[in-house]
């Protein structure tokens, strides 16, 4: 094999790899992607080390439900995500820190644990902006003795 020919072989070979990545990335940046849980505020919806698949299109859409379970950028730190149900959309009355009532506005969510003993979520920070929902939860597939669907539809 001539060096040429190795060198072509070898470029064509880097292409396809490339190729692949390039798809790879934008499937899981734009339809959907696999995230580790951790921490008990999900409980016993979801444990620590439960693996979920999730989705990206329905935030997009703004077609986001009470009842979803969603991964978000937390409001209080943005270098961590938070898992929590939608409890609370634009123009419900919810009930936060010190039974104080406030009405989620237009463009934001309300967010809560399951564990709502051991959850800090709109209850304490108020209520969500839209735009740091990054998925929605579809399903847990790990454990696998614990495949199950968390999509109502």
């Amino acid at each position: 094999m001539s060096f040429a020919n190795f060198m072509g072989k070898s470029i064509g070979f880097a292409g396809y790899v490339l190729q692949y990545a390039c798809v790879t990335h934008c499937a899981f940046e734009y339809i959907g992607d696999f995230v580790m849980c951790s921490g008990p505020s999900m409980e016993p919806t979801l444990q620590t080390n439960n693996i979920l698949f999730t989705e990206h299109i329905t935030p997009r859409l703004q077609r986001l439900q009470r009842g979803d379970i969603i991964i978000a950028k937390c409001p209080s730190n943005p270098n961590q995500n938070i898992c929590k149900r939608i409890t609370g959309l634009p123009g419900d009355k919810m009930r936060g820190q010190l039974l104080r009532s406030q009405i989620v506005p237009r463009g934001h969510v309300w967010l809560e644990g399951d564990n709502s003993s051991n959850s800090s979520d709109s209850r304490v920070y108020g209520p969500v902006p839209q735009g740091l929902i990054r998925s929605r939860v579809v399903c847990r597939v790990w454990p696998l003795d614990k495949l199950s669907s968390l999509s109502k539809y």
